[in-house]
């Protein structure tokens, strides 16, 4: 009976770890599997983004529903895969995209009930872009000296996205369609860029509470913006000492304790 038992028990361990671990090389791995896997990950996640940015206008059809329940078992499954891929699950689902993940995914559940919030779940492409997945494909020399910019960028589109959401949600639903929509982001574009064009305005104390709200944040956003593509063009050189990144290129010194770096040269 014993040998029995020893000959069904695979050498590789239960179904569990065996499915823990090709995950974990489909998610985090090197191979052309797991590369042609991880694009078909980031392809997925555009379409729900494509679907979010869309539901006001595909709310009303009849199909909106099985949409809506089908990416919630997309984005379920996406979760759980992460979760079982992950060496640490508790410390993953302490992260904020995981948060906003778990978010999105109540609001997919109950489209219904929790109408008045499906505009946060634009959030996702602010998630996406925190993924290591995004930029593991890229040279790591382009990657780091883009991605303070790339991140900016979607900061800022999120920010539109999710202000537009708001408004159309709480201000123009009445005009349903993609006509309120449009005109949700015409006020959201013309009040962050604070030209103010005045045909189209937020009626009452919220509507005017909103407005300055979201050209407060929309000019920080632009800022930041302005600062990660102008800023002085730096180096990634992980410091020995204290692991500080960032250096001007001709550092022979690290800014914060001192230690002698040795920065290769370019192409070097």
């Amino acid at each position: 009976m014993v040998a029995s038992r020893k000959q069904t028990t695979p050498e590789g361990g239960s179904p569990l770890s065996r499915s823990r671990d090709t995950l974990r090389k489909l998610y985090h791995g090197s191979t052309p599997t797991a590369f042609r896997f991880q694009v078909g990950v980031i392809v997925v996640d555009l379409m729900i983004v494509a679907f979010f940015i869309a539901t006001p206008v595909l709310r009303g059809t009849s199909s909106f529903l099985w949409l809506d329940y089908t990416v919630a078992a997309i984005v379920a499954a996406d979760l759980g895969a992460r979760m079982l891929a992950a060496n640490d699950p508790i410390r993953l689902l302490r992260q904020p995209t995981s948060w906003v993940d778990l978010f999105i995914l109540v609001t997919l559940l109950f489209p219904e009930t929790l109408a008045n919030l499906g505009f946060l779940r634009i959030l996702r492409l602010w998630s996406l872009s925190r993924s290591g997945t995004l930029w593991r494909r890229f040279p790591r020399s382009a990657v780091r000296e883009w991605r303070d910019a790339s991140h900016a960028v979607i900061n800022l589109l999120t920010f539109l996205l999710v202000v537009t959401g708001f408004v159309y949600t709480f201000f123009f639903r009445n005009n349903s369609g993609i006509a309120g929509y449009v005109d949700a982001l015409y006020f959201t574009v013309a009040t962050v860029t604070t030209t103010g064009f005045g045909d189209i305005v937020l009626p009452g104390s919220a509507g005017k509470l909103t407005a300055i709200v979201t050209m407060l944040v929309g000019i920080s956003l632009f800022v930041r913006l302005a600062q990660a593509i102008f800023r002085p063009q730096k180096v990634y050189f992980p410091c020995p000492r204290c692991g500080l990144q960032r250096h001007d290129p001709d550092a022979v010194h690290c800014k914060a304790c001192g230690q002698i770096l040795k920065i290769p040269d370019e192409g070097d």
